[in-house]
């Protein structure tokens, strides 16, 4: 029954938070700190740190730790908190879902393990020692353009058939076939999140959960807008909202994520625009077409400077 209840609570606009940088690249804490609240405040229906956009490759595990923890205090139970626990190294995810269930995460999102390429039956074995290992919900995260691999329907709803506490699944896979076909294997209850920004709205018209949307970091109130409209049966307004962020997730995604959200974010005085090594920040091309597209959602005043 926990479970099923999770699966109503965890809707909507669940914020993909980047991680702030020093100079030096040490993690910047407060800047984090404030924007966990911002999110809050705009009205982001839940809060996820260490997936893609939070540049988990770049940490320690024990920095990993320290950000999950530092969110989830900060969090305080306002909105569902999800950080991602997985990695390449099934010990390390085994420790990261463990460490998110001790510091009372809501749930714990579980990537594809990128760079090994498992096979199906590998994956399946994975996920479920997963999670078998922990009580609280798990959402699974297929990014096949990370990963080089894609999580299969029929796998996933494996899972779901044999791990009640798999409740969902991030689809960041643009084969909008295969995300169909999720939800007819795994039942329409099966919560279904966006991944790719440009389906964000049209996942909800099948049936999805909601979006885990790196958009929501420069945008979060509108972002989160396009589910509350829907749940609301204001479908035009929904639509409207999706036709009006695309320009902003084009340009978003110009460069690898989240170099462009942190160009923004350092365009609209959030963060100071630094990425871990081997990323680094997007060219200076780019960066005027970032500023650009956010003088035309008046996020920025002409006279910021790149």
């Amino acid at each position: 029954m926990a479970f099923e209840e999770a699966k109503e609570r965890l809707r909507g606009s669940i914020a993909p938070v980047i991680t702030p940088f020093h100079e030096d690249e040490r993690i910047d804490f407060e800047k984090f700190k404030e924007l966990i609240n911002w999110q809050i405040a705009s009205g982001s229906h839940g809060i996820s740190v260490t997936g893609t956009s939070g540049e988990p490759s770049s940490m320690s595990i024990e920095e990993r730790i320290h950000v999950m923890e530092t969110a989830c205090k900060t969090v305080n139970k306002r909105v569902p908190f999800i950080p991602g626990t997985g990695s390449t190294n099934h010990q390390e995810t085994l420790h990261m879902t463990k460490a998110a269930q001790e510091m009372g995460a809501d749930a714990a999102m579980v990537i594809v393990p990128y760079y090994n390429k498992p096979n199906q039956h590998a994956l399946y074995k994975h996920f479920k020692a997963i999670a078998d290992s922990v009580d609280i919900p798990i959402i699974l995260y297929n990014i096949p353009g990370r990963t080089a691999i894609n999580l299969e329907a029929v796998t996933i709803a494996r899972l779901a058939e044999d791990c009640p506490n798999i409740i969902g699944v991030k689809e960041s896979n643009k084969d909008f076939e295969h995300v169909n076909q999720v939800l007819l294997k795994c039942g329409r209850d099966f919560n279904l999140y966006s991944g790719i920004e440009v389906l964000c709205y049209p996942m909800l018209a099948i049936g999805g959960a909601g979006h885990i949307s790196a958009t929501a970091n420069v945008a979060p109130r509108e972002v989160a807008a396009i589910y509350n409209h829907w749940a609301k049966g204001e479908v035009e307004r929904a639509q409207d909202l999706h036709y009006h962020l695309m320009p902003l997730n084009d340009v978003l995604f110009r460069d690898t994520n989240p170099a462009p959200v942190k160009a923004a974010l350092g365009m609209m005085g959030k963060i100071k625009p630094i990425l871990r090594k081997p990323l680094d920040v997007p060219s200076e091309a780019i960066q005027l077409e970032i500023k650009d597209v956010l003088l035309d959602y008046q996020l920025i005043t002409e006279d910021v400077e790149i």
